[in-house]
């Protein structure tokens, strides 16, 4: 199988093909280890015994020529004595079994009588020290009472081993860099890289899921040519995305439902409360009520609508009502003013809640002004005798929120009831106002004193009507 150079350098960059390597490099570097110590050793036995063969063969001959008579004491020690003329044998020494030396020739031999523990074996001892090689041959068990201790030069042995284990180190370093080479290659090409492209896919998916995407169409090209458990992970891997995928589109959806009728759902109750005590309605509080020391209430009613009812259809009259209010709430937003309700044709409005203000007063004033200027705007437009009564005052009041259905914001109190009554009982086309507005703000307006009316259930009342605004 052939790959791009770029899919083999991110192989072998890959944490996971590091390690695998390394354990793969370590694990065979470790049984060549245990396979090379044995043939080291087996090795070096085997050239000493090269070594042992020269003078055991010179050995055997002379102690079988002793056995057969044809050799005396002193034509044998002539004969060890010419073991000499090869060149790996150094020295020899020739004994009795009793440990009488016979003669000793060359390099003595470092080994003696007293380190032989048993004289029954043919070779019995060697002794190898880098560079000198001993061995004790023992001839008593064929009949013969000599023992020869041969010293040879082993001066060739260690570098043939030195040779013998770069040969062996070589050879461990090309199979462990083959061996480990071909098995990554192989785990690289059937389960590190699609691990990797599994990785990738993970990432990727990760993102569309955040993004809310769909997956594009080589997603899962990876399992479509593997038929094993790694093919069967990711063709699992393909199927979760598919249905987290749809879940969260789902849920998404869901979400943006329940978000479009919350903000419907808001947008309707900030239609009939104020926003703060909508707030304080989502947050769980029950029967609302505050006291304000300062409100200034306005109360209007449209002049001649009952009898423009009787001449009007239904659905033309709706409409008229619906502009003339409509722009009554544009004034009122205009002002930062409460509307507080609409009663068949009258129109509550007050200024100071539920945010205090020490202006309420003079908002009131510029919008029952601006409400008598659409007023005439309306009569003229529709050629009918249309006029409006405003009546406004200025007290301490209590607002609030009661009942569990239809929440409306509504105001309780002597002031509310007296800016009533400067309504119903006011003139059409003027703006009727209690004494207590008059004074606050007879410094920037302009008014006409009316004096003393009888105000129902409030007896004798001095009323003054205002005008307009004073320049500057």
């Amino acid at each position: 199988m052939s790959f791009k150079l770029s899919t083999l350098l991110s192989l072998f960059q890959s944490r996971l093909s590091r390690k695998i390597t390394w354990w793969i490099w370590i694990s065979i570097l470790a049984i060549e280890i245990i396979i090379f110590i044995p043939s080291y050793s087996r090795r070096k036995d085997e050239l000493l015994l090269q070594l042992e063969e020269v003078s055991e063969a010179s050995i055997s001959t002379t102690i079988r020529l002793v056995r057969q008579g044809m050799y005396d004491e002193s034509k044998l020690v002539e004969t060890v004595e010419t073991l000499l003329e090869k060149p790996i044998v150094l020295g020899v020494s020739v004994l009795r079994s009793d440990g009488e030396d016979l003669g000793e020739f060359g390099e003595s031999p470092k080994l003696e009588f007293a380190d032989i523990p048993d004289l029954d074996c043919f070779v019995c001892v060697r002794r190898w020290d880098g560079n000198r090689y001993d061995v004790v041959w023992s001839a008593q068990n064929l009949g013969v009472e000599y023992i020869f201790i041969v010293r040879h030069n082993a001066s060739s042995i260690q570098p043939e081993l030195y040779g013998f284990a770069l040969r062996i180190a070589g050879l461990i370093l090309i199979i462990s860099v083959f061996v480990t080479f071909s098995t990554v290659l192989i785990l690289g090409s059937t389960v590190i890289v699609p691990i990797l492209k599994l990785r990738d896919n993970l990432n990727l998916a990760a993102e569309l899921l955040s993004q809310g995407k769909e997956a594009p169409a080589e997603f899962c090209s990876i399992s479509l040519d593997r038929q094993d458990e790694l093919g069967e992970v990711m063709q699992a891997f393909c199927d979760m995305f598919d249905r987290v995928n749809r879940e969260i589109q789902f849920r998404q959806q869901t979400e943006n439902c329940l978000r479009n009728e919350r903000e419907k759902s808001d947008r309707l109750l900030l239609n009939v409360l104020p926003e703060p005590i909508a707030e304080r309605l989502k947050k769980g509080q029950n029967n609302i009520a505050d006291g304000f020391s300062e409100v200034t209430i306005l109360f209007a009613d449209i002049v001649g609508f009952t009898q423009l009812s009787s001449r009007t259809s239904p659905k033309d009259l709706v409409n008229l009502l619906n502009d003339i209010f409509s722009e009554f709430d544009r004034l009122s937003q205009k002002y930062d003013l409460e509307k507080i309700k609409t009663i068949g044709d009258s129109y509550m409005v007050a200024g100071g809640l539920p945010i205090p203000r020490e202006d309420s007063g003079e908002a009131i004033a510029d919008m029952a002004l601006e409400m008598q200027a659409q007023i005439d705007r309306f009569r003229r437009q529709l050629g009918e005798n249309l006029s409006i009564r405003i009546g406004i005052n200025t007290g301490s009041v209590v607002a609030g929120v009661i009942g569990t259905k239809k929440f409306i914001y509504d105001l309780w109190g002597d002031a509310v009831n007296t800016a009533s009554r400067m309504e119903s009982h006011g003139i059409p086309d003027k703006i009727q106002v209690t004494e207590t507005t008059y004074q606050c703000l007879k410094h920037k307006y302009v008014f006409e004193k009316r004096g003393e009316i009888e105000v129902k259930g409030k007896g004798l009342m001095t009323t003054y009507l205002l005008s307009g605004k004073k320049s500057i």
